[in-house]
């Protein structure tokens, strides 16, 4: 187990393999943006969100509701 001046060199790979998995999982792990899967899924949220954020006006948001819904 021992090798060269008493280093423990399994315990060395062992954590050179922790370090490896880590900074995997840190660059490489899916992220979910909520935002994102709203905004192309739905067209009513959109709508909403850009009513909310002041983008549009009441009369705006009005008739593109009424727009989106008589297209269902």
């Amino acid at each position: 187990m021992f090798y060269k001046d008493g280093f423990f060199w399994g315990m060395h790979l062992i954590w050179w393999a922790i370090w490896i998995v880590a900074l995997g999982w840190i660059f490489f792990a899916p992220t979910s943006s909520s935002y994102e899967e709203i905004e192309g899924d739905d067209p009513l949220m959109l709508l909403k969100i850009r009513f909310a954020k002041g983008e549009i006006s009441k009369e705006e948001y009005e008739q593109s509701k009424k727009l989106l819904q008589s297209d269902k």
